[in-house]
């Protein structure tokens, strides 16, 4: 019988760190990924988000995040891709650890973001994950650059990056959600990145790369 591998490779990928396992979410996990989300995101009225997905009326939010997990997977091309990496601490769903990049045989360069759900605040998750997948694009993918954003008043976000070596990269203005938003915008290095006292553990590597184009 074909394995749901060979449909989708990086399914295959698993990255493990002391306390997190991070793996692509497959479809028996968005159940966990809803109500990771349902149960609270971030504060009433500050959305760190682009779209304010998290805000989603209840009836819509699985529908919601379904869409956008299946579509990521399906459009995923060499040319154009997205890794949405489910974040769990034992048998815990946290949330969630996005990787994408566009051309990345030409830029080698990856952008991120990530939720948590508020019960996992402030306990080094965020860190934690956005090391693993920082690790995973330098020594692994071979990536030049990694990039984020941050709303300007989002500390705790910026405070990740920062510990983790990011440097500021200018400065916009968006519509986040309708909104005029300022965004801070940070970039990483494998020369600034401030690598963790812990190996990242890789699984599933080599099909997901060739997947990818790499």
């Amino acid at each position: 019988m074909t394995e749901l591998t060979s449909v989708y490779p990086p399914f295959a990928l698993t990255l493990a760190t002391p306390r997190l396992v991070l793996r692509p979410l497959r479809d028996g996990d968005i159940p966990a990924a809803v109500e990771a989300a349902a149960s609270g995101i971030h504060e009433q009225g500050r959305n760190p988000f682009g779209t304010p997905w998290a805000e989603s009326p209840p009836d819509q939010l699985g529908p919601t995040m379904g869409r956008w997990y299946w579509q990521r997977r399906a459009n995923s091309t060499p040319e154009s891709w997205s890794l949405i990496l489910g974040i769990w601490h034992g048998e815990t769903f946290l949330g969630c650890q996005d990787v994408e990049a566009r051309d990345f045989s030409v830029r080698r360069t990856v952008n991120t973001g990530s939720w948590l759900r508020r019960t996992a605040h402030g306990r080094g998750f965020g860190k934690e994950m956005r090391a693993a997948v920082a690790l995973y694009a330098f020594d692994w993918l071979k990536a030049d650059v990694a990039e984020s954003e941050a709303a300007e008043w989002n500390a705790a976000s910026l405070g990740v990056s920062r510990s983790l070596g990011y440097e500021l990269n200018g400065v916009t203005r968006m519509s986040w959600g309708g909104k005029q938003e300022t965004v801070q915008r940070v970039r990483l290095t494998p020369e600034t990145l401030k690598r963790p006292d812990w190996q990242l553990k890789v699984e599933g590597h080599e099909p997901t790369a060739r997947f990818l184009g790499i």
